[in-house]
Formats: C-alpha cells, sequence, structure tokens
C-alpha cells in the first residue's frame, strides 16, 4: 500500500493493521507514526521473495467472519485510555496553539514538571500543573499492568506544625485540563498536593509535588472570586496567602508561574519595584505615611430578634446575619451585642473586647547605592 493511501485510512484501522502485522509499539502510535512504520513494513516485504504478500487490513463488516467483539471493546478501551494520557500530558496553559506537531512535541518534552497550588480564600485552594509526555511514559512504564485501571488523581495533605504530612483525600481529574479547584476545611490551615495515577489496588505513582500554603482564617471580609480570571488583580494578595510574604518564602515554581502568567515580577518591593535610583538621600523631607484601623464585627441572630450594639439597634438581615464596621481608637474598649426575642421574654449578651496599640517605629533610610 502507498502512503497516501495509508493515510487515507483512520487511525482506528491503522492501528488494527499494525497489531494484525506484529508492529511493535503500535498501541503508542500517532497516525503518522503508524503511517510511516506501516509503509517501511511494506517496502519492505515488497522487496523480500514474497513479492505477492500485502499488508492486512481490517476485516471489513460485510466478511464471514467479524473480529471478537470482546477483542474489539477492549481495543477501544485502550485507545480512549491512550488519548486521555496524551490530554494530561500537553494539557498545558499556552498563549496560542502550536503552529506545527513537532514544536509542540519539543515543548512538551523540554518542559520541566510542576504543580503549583495557591490561596483563593479560607475554604478554597487553586491548583495548576504542568507535565511532560516523558513522565506519563514513565509512570505507565513503572506501573506496568495497574496502568490501564489507573486514574490522574490530585493528592492532598494537610501539614502540621513539625512539618509531618497527614493524607487528607484524593481528587480525581481527567485529561485537558491543568488546574482544578479544591475545598478544605478547618481554616487557617497549612496544605501540600501531589499529582499522579491512583492504581485500583490504591498505589499512587508521583508525577509532581507543590508547594505548601496555609488558608488565612474564616471571616474573612473581602473574600477572593473564585475565578482565574481576576488573579492578574489580586496577584499581590494570593502571592502573599500562599506564603509569598512569609519569613521562610514562597515556593520556587509559583512565583515562577505567578510572573509567567501577569508578566511582572513579584516580591520584596526593594527588589520588584524600585531601581537603585528610587531614592535620593539628598531629600530632607520625609515620606507621607499615616496608619488607621476600623473593626468589622459580625454575627447572627433570629432573623426576628432585636439585636442592639453599644446601645445602638443593629439592622438583620434576611437570614438573620449582621455586620457592623466601628472605628478601632489607640486603647482599649469593650462592646457590648444584646440580641431580644421577638416576644421580649428571652434575651442573649455577648461582650467583645478589643485594644489597640499603635507604636511609630524610626524612620530608616538605606543606602541603595552602597555595595
Amino acid at each position: 500500500m502507498t502512503v497516501a493511501s495509508l493515510r487515507s485510512q483512520t487511525a482506528k484501522d491503522l492501528a488494527q493493521m499494525a497489531r494484525q502485522n506484529g508492529v511493535a509499539g503500535w498501541h503508542s502510535m500517532r497516525k503518522e507514526e503508524l503511517v510511516v512504520a506501516l509503509s517501511r513494513l511494506s517496502l519492505k516485504r515488497a522487496s523480500a521473495p514474497q513479492n505477492g504478500i500485502s499488508l492486512k487490513r481490517r476485516p471489513s463488516e460485510k466478511q464471514t467472519h467479524p473480529p471478537n467483539p470482546r477483542i474489539r471493546r477492549k481495543i477501544d478501551q485502550l485507545h480512549r485510555k491512550l488519548a486521555t494520557v496524551k490530554n494530561l500530558a500537553s494539557s498545558t496553559s499556552k498563549t496560542g496553539p502550536s503552529k506545527t506537531t513537532s514544536s509542540k512535541a519539543t515543548s512538551s518534552k523540554t518542559k520541566e514538571d510542576r504543580l503549583v497550588v495557591m490561596v483563593r480564600d479560607p475554604y478554597w485552594l487553586h491548583a495548576f500543573w504542568e507535565l511532560s509526555e516523558r513522565s506519563v511514559e514513565r509512570a505507565k512504564a513503572a506501573m506496568g499492568t495497574r496502568w490501564h485501571g489507573a486514574q490522574p488523581t490530585l493528592r492532598l495533605f494537610q501539614t502540621e506544625e513539625a512539618g509531618a504530612s497527614t493524607y487528607a483525600k484524593d481528587i480525581t481529574i481527567h485529561g485537558g485540563v491543568n488546574n482544578w479547584y479544591i475545598d478544605v476545611q478547618n481554616p487557617p490551615c497549612d496544605f501540600k498536593m501531589e499529582i499522579g495515577y491512583l492504581a485500583e489496588d490504591g498505589s499512587f505513582y508521583c508525577l509532581a509535588r507543590s508547594n505548601t500554603v496555609q488558608t488565612p482564617p474564616a471571616g474573612t471580609s473581602d473574600a477572593v472570586d473564585d475565578n482565574w480570571s481576576d488573579v492578574a488583580e489580586q496577584a499581590d494578595r494570593i502571592y502573599a496567602m500562599s506564603g509569598g510574604y512569609s519569613p521562610s518564602g514562597t515556593s520556587r515554581e509559583l512565583q515562577e508561574l505567578l510572573e509567567e502568567r501577569l508578566r511582572k515580577p513579584l516580591g520584596s518591593p526593594m527588589t520588584t519595584r524600585f531601581g537603585t535610583g528610587a531614592i535620593d538621600l539628598s531629600h530632607a523631607e520625609e515620606m507621607p505615611f499615616a496608619l488607621d484601623a476600623e473593626i468589622i464585627v459580625y454575627g447572627a441572630a433570629d432573623r426576628d430578634a432585636h439585636v442592639t450594639l453599644k446601645g445602638e439597634p443593629v439592622q438583620l438581615r434576611e437570614d438573620g446575619t449582621f455586620a457592623v464596621r466601628l472605628s478601632l481608637p489607640d486603647k482599649r474598649q469593650v462592646i457590648p451585642v444584646v440580641a431580644s426575642s421577638s416576644d421580649g421574654v428571652e434575651q442573649r449578651t455577648i461582650i467583645l473586647a478589643v485594644e489597640r496599640n499603635t507604636k511609630t517605629m524610626e524612620r530608616v533610610v538605606r543606602d541603595v547605592t552602597a555595595k
């Protein structure tokens, strides 16, 4: 058969022909690879003494002995599994599609495997990953027969102060995506993740490990929106919640990911926002800087109750929740909150004591020209 006639066949037909003719590794080949392998086999057989031998084609539906339906279903399952694997390996966030198949293959082979976790709010994490096709092939070879029933999986761990990790749960993902939202509980808490393949017998092959992040306390008034599109606006907040400004710092993968997507540096303002000429030591005037604070008192009561805060009535929402913003002066203050039932029979009181102690430190002027 000619190369043109082979290319006119479907990938499934070419795979069947390769299997029947004993082509090694046919199950992992793409269509063009199957065409090349079959054309070489045809030329090899044509040059042999048995010139009458031709490549075997898949039997048509009109033949007397069609393929065993069980075998056909097994082949279809293998093809679907192969497609899922390739989708998972090639599902990377790109600005546009690759122009050629060769450039896409080169990119997937040279790309470094990474799994990055970001904190979105007290109850949600956002995982993003990039995996090379070579890593997926290594997992396939290492798992052997267990590979056929394995599922791509995100594994969540809760980390303790001592550094120990406790298994939390597995999240089954699917090919064709490169990010996932994960719901978590008990904020604030430290988490990290792994991505890999989970076999039917419970064994797990890890492809990449993530950075460690800590969720903020519950009740944050300005929670981050749960869409990836807002990352640009919330980049500094997400970077900080994910450990970017902590003493230990964040992971290199998280910083690289955000800087690649946002096309701007993240980190200390002295190294990312200001150049060596940003501070002019000849200026005698101090940089203007002021600080103040407020407090938000929020809670919930019966929707028909009467609630007061420091003697002032509080308006309840339809579900009985309320939130009041108060100034926080530089002193200790006691805030009584009283809820009375609609019939006046029952009354409950909660007293909140808060104290603000503001201290202004000495001014520091750095000589950025010194080395």
